[in-house]
């Protein structure tokens, strides 16, 4: 099955982000289950006020584990918060335009504050893969 999101021009996928920031938090995986679990510690390179990258256009080379997702890889779809425009339109689903309380702006800390061995001591529950 193709996916909606495949048709995409450029100019029309990135309109699709709400710029919630979700995607730029720091994410665990359970290794014995495969479940995903969101934080509240954001990349370095995401302005925390703004939920804007400080080098978007490069952010999968500054960052190489930045979510980067594009209409011809979808492959990591399924850890995008279940808010994601992305993911509700890929599953079918409709599109919340509540950007302003999806945002992460004031409630998450920059990794740079965080050492990764207090990760996950920042697990949070209000971002999740699932409903």
């Amino acid at each position: 099955m193709t996916s909606p999101l495949s048709s995409l021009n450029h100019a029309a996928w990135e309109a699709l982000c709400d710029g919630c920031g979700r995607c730029c938090v720091v994410k665990l995986e359970d290794e014995d289950t495969g479940e995903v679990h969101y934080t509240n510690v954001a990349c370095r390179h995401l302005n925390t006020e703004t939920c804007c990258c400080s080098d978007y256009e490069n952010r999968s080379k500054i960052n190489p584990s930045c979510v980067t997702l594009s209409p011809d890889d979808l492959a990591i779809i399924d850890i995008m918060p279940s808010t994601c425009a992305y993911r509700l339109i890929h599953e079918g689903r409709p599109v919340s335009l509540n950007a302003d309380a999806l945002s992460v702006s004031g409630k998450v800390i920059s990794e740079e504050y965080i050492h990764e061995e207090q990760l996950s001591e920042h697990v949070v529950d209000w971002i999740s893969t699932t409903d």
